[in-house]
């Protein structure tokens, strides 16, 4: 089934016209609209006339979060401030926040985008959604409230945290779709068996919309095993309008509608365009975006583009699970290393559990150093602390990250329970290098 059929649907050649004429509007309205744009092109020496084809989107210069933060707040906006409807603001933990503006316009298109994602992954009107994604400056909560409003499902808006709560509600409403974090939902089916509950046998969830942090395809199958739940992929940053693709029900990649995105990969050194099936950084062009147009946005974000047709039917490109973000890559000993393909190596094996944290120092020499910190399995904690075997299984758990990294850790294998949870996004890397 389709949420929009004639766009989902739409063959190669008429997806490609349609883009083509809303990237030539979409640039005509940055360049007269916005100081920002038409300074940059004109340093660039390129001008929106030189669109003529898809291909011509390369002549542009890329976008940055910088460009951003030297423009905060309102400097982006192409309309007045009275025309703007809503603002959401990242946390600004790296320096000045990056602001985004909507248009009332634009938040149609952002709602728009995401129902579309949700109901390709088999939600519909007699769905109970469980939102647990923040409300507020960031976008996750109020994204999947009025996509999942749109389709009809009944909004249980109860935001993050407060893990009790959530579970009576997700049993008291009946509540069969869940968005978080990854790591809140394990956070939380942990929390459930500690009270004698399962996800699986004492509530009606049958799905979950998870994103906001990068995850494994290893993480997915432990969510799935411990709640039977179907795990789905979300995707998204505040910049191009806040959570606004997902997965569908093949969970075969992350769909792009390419009526309202134009997506690129490229060399996150060089900017050089990359082929299909190779991972770069992710540049995302938003189409008819009014308040604030991102044109060939740099999100940061590591993945490969995926063109073939989905085996659900719909055209549009679809993009990889995410990596990680290119500035949260570290060099160890002349490794790169992503957080995510320590968790993927992680959770291969049984015997660990699924939190885990990643301690970067420096030491006496200047040498870069990381520790790997992991919880043991509940279920054969005593066969390695009562025996005195756990120093085995920390040697065993570095030989097995060697083999995937092509650089050996410092392991710690910790109790139940060490390690801190988080009710939002997961504080996986401790660099302890910066302070």
């Amino acid at each position: 089934m389709y949420w929009n059929p004639f766009i989902e649907k739409i063959s190669e050649k008429e997806l490609e016209e349609l883009q083509l004429r809303k990237l030539k509007q979409t640039v005509e309205v940055a360049y007269k609209y916005s100081p920002f744009y038409r300074e940059l092109y004109k340093r660039e020496k390129v001008d929106p006339s030189d669109i003529k084809s898809l291909e011509d989107l390369e002549k542009l210069p890329f976008v940055k979060k910088q460009d951003l933060r030297d423009n905060y707040p309102f400097g982006f906006f192409t309309v007045p401030l009275s025309q703007i409807v809503r603002l959401h603001a990242s946390s600004g933990t790296t320096g000045k926040p990056t602001v985004t503006g909507y248009t009332q316009a634009d938040l149609e298109l952002w709602t728009e985008s995401l129902a579309r994602g949700l109901f390709s992954a088999g939600v519909r009107s007699d769905d109970v959604m469980q939102v647990a994604y923040g409300y507020g400056l960031f976008t996750g909560g109020l994204g999947f409230h009025y996509a999942g409003e749109k389709i009809g499902a009944t909004i249980v808006p109860i935001s993050s945290g407060n893990t009790q709560r959530q579970l009576d509600l997700m049993r008291d409403f009946g509540s069969t779709v869940f968005t978080c974090t990854p790591s809140y939902m394990l956070y939380i089916t942990e929390f459930a068996e500690k009270i004698g509950l399962t996800i699986q046998d004492d509530t009606k969830l049958r799905m979950g919309f998870f994103g906001a942090e990068p995850w494994s395809e290893e993480t997915r199958r432990r969510i799935e095993d411990k709640t039977g739940i179907d795990a789905i992929n979300v995707y998204g940053t505040s910049e191009i309008g806040g959570p606004v693709v997902t997965e569908c029900q093949e969970k075969a990649g992350i769909h792009f509608w390419g009526d309202i995105y134009i997506i690129e990969t490229i060399n996150p050194e060089t900017g050089e365009r990359l082929g299909e099936g190779e991972k770069g950084e992710l540049v995302v062009t938003v189409l008819g975006k009014e308040g604030m147009p991102m044109i060939r946005w740099r999100t940061g974000d590591i993945t490969a583009i995926i063109w073939e047709k989905c085996a659900c039917g719909r055209n549009h490109p679809r993009i990889e699970r995410i990596v990680g973000r290119s500035d949260d890559m570290f060099v160890i000993r002349g490794v790169n290393v992503f957080p995510s393909q320590i968790e993927y190596a992680l959770m291969l094996l049984p015997e660990v559990a699924e939190h885990y944290q990643i301690v970067l120092e420096r030491d006496e020499a200047g040498v870069d150093t990381m520790t790997v910190q992991v919880e043991i399995n509940p279920a054969v904690k005593d066969q390695y602390f009562a025996q005195g075997k756990v120093g085995e299984l920390e040697k065993r758990v570095a030989e097995h990250l060697r083999n995937h990294l092509n650089v050996r850790p410092k392991v710690e294998v910790l109790e139940p329970e060490s390690l801190p949870r988080f009710e939002g996004k997961a504080k996986r890397v401790i660099d302890k290098r910066k302070l």
